[in-house]
């Protein structure tokens, strides 16, 4: 302060009243500032910033430069100026303590803000630097993070209201009391999904890259976010389908990733074999079926077993319907067992089944029930055409039918044939 007094007393003797003199000294002082301030922006951003800048690109990890993209130290940059307009406008200002209150807590406004964005940056920071390690993807972290952006955010306003009104933070936190309901609709969704998402994540119900079904709101996808207060999924027709949070908790959903660990995929399908055309096989028809190579043993063996049965309960067998017989449809079934057992896109060491249904108005279902080595939709989709491109084009030679509903092309034929 002595070398205001000096600049004071020469003031004075120019002439200039007292009052002029403080005005101009202090206006001077305020203008120093201000350019003090910029200095430290110029130094803060153009080398400071700079030299961060080139230190982080001569390192080798790349979580450094996770934070340079993010603009964690250019918001940090920030700081510096008002730093400067904070600590020195109230030696600047000395004496004129209103106008200087109002520089000040305009200052520490801007570095709450500042700071704000300093750590909405930082925390996206750490969030994509999580998402490089490959637990990312079982254990999302996204709506945690949020959450706690939401307080930073509720408590950054908290200061900001608090340096307008001059008050303790704490005397205005310990009256929000009585707005406790108020803000719990406000938040309501937040909190929903919060909850929802601490179990989703606990209880691993979905990770991002999972292929989920959503029915009720049509999601059919891969997830591609994991969020506080949505889930979104991209169809698979590129379409994206938002989903609540919490909606995964109170309603059911499909998700596909136990497939996709295991060994195999299901194949569950069904051929309606009309009932019409089953029966027990002609001496022709096991003739004919002993040539079919991969059935030829189990003929062989069904044979000698049916043999030694009739021959044991004297069974008359010139009629078939007497003693045990082969039917075209359990010959049928056997054949695709054999035939799925060799076939070298079929995991044998899952359930291989091919069992026969209930019979219906339709006819009588004979059911694949196995697992394709192969996972890719694409190519599981082939395997599974190909097997029931085969087990169609095969059935005729059992002398079954497949059932089918009549078409206006039967009807047609019929009328002509009278």
């Amino acid at each position: 302060m002595e070398y205001f007094k000096i600049i004071e007393g020469w003031f004075s003797t120019l002439g200039l009243s007292p009052s002029i003199t403080e005005l101009v000294l202090r206006g001077g002082a305020l203008a120093a500032v201000v350019v003090l301030s910029f200095i430290a922006n110029i130094i803060a951003k153009r080398f400071v910033l700079l030299g961060v800048t080139y230190l982080v690109g001569r390192t080798e990890t790349k979580i450094d430069d996770i934070f340079l993209e993010r603009k964690v130290f250019t918001k940090l940059s920030h700081f510096a100026p008002a730093i400067v307009i904070y600590l020195l406008t109230p030696v600047a200002l000395d004496g004129f303590e209103t106008f200087s209150g109002i520089i000040v807590h305009g200052s520490m406004i801007y570095m709450v803000v500042i700071g704000l964005l300093v750590i909405d940056s930082f925390l996206n920071a750490v969030l994509d630097i999580y998402r490089t390690f490959e637990v990312s993807k079982e254990l999302p972290i996204k709506s945690f993070v949020q959450i706690l952006k939401i307080v930073i955010y509720f408590f950054s306003l908290i200061f900001i209201i608090s340096i307008i009104l001059d008050k303790s933070p704490v005397y205005l936190i310990s009256g929000l009391g009585a707005l406790t309901a108020v803000l719990l609709l406000i938040f309501k969704d937040s909190i929903l999904g919060f909850v929802a998402g601490i179990q989703l994540i606990s209880n691993k119900m979905i990770a991002h890259g999972d292929w989920v079904e959503i029915p009720k709101y049509g999601a059919d996808g891969d997830v591609l976010e994991i969020t506080l207060a949505t889930v979104k999924v991209q169809n698979f027709d590129k379409t994206i389908t938002t989903v609540p949070t919490y909606a995964l908790i109170s309603d059911s959903f499909k998700n596909w990733r136990g497939m996709e660990q295991s060994d195999g995929r299901r194949i569950k399908r069904s051929v309606f074999i009309d009932i019409s055309t089953i029966r027990l096989c002609t001496e022709e028809m096991i003739e004919r079926f002993s040539k079919i190579d991969v059935i030829k043993g189990y003929i062989e063996s069904k044979l000698n077993a049916i043999t030694e049965y009739n021959r044991a309960h004297s069974i008359d067998d010139s009629v078939l319907v007497n003693g045990r017989r082969l039917t075209n449809v359990g010959t049928f079934r056997a054949y695709l067992e054999a035939y799925l057992k060799g076939h070298p896109m079929i995991n044998r060491n899952m359930t291989l089944l091919v069992r026969q249904l209930a019979p219906t108005e339709y006819g009588l279902p004979i059911e694949i029930y196995v697992f394709t080595t192969d996972k890719n939709w694409v190519r599981y989709e082939s395997i599974q055409a190909d097997i029931f491109d085969h087990i169609l084009a095969v059935i005729p030679m059992f002398d079954l039918s497949i059932f089918q509903s009549p078409s206006g092309t039967d009807f047609k034929g019929l009328a002509g044939s009278r």
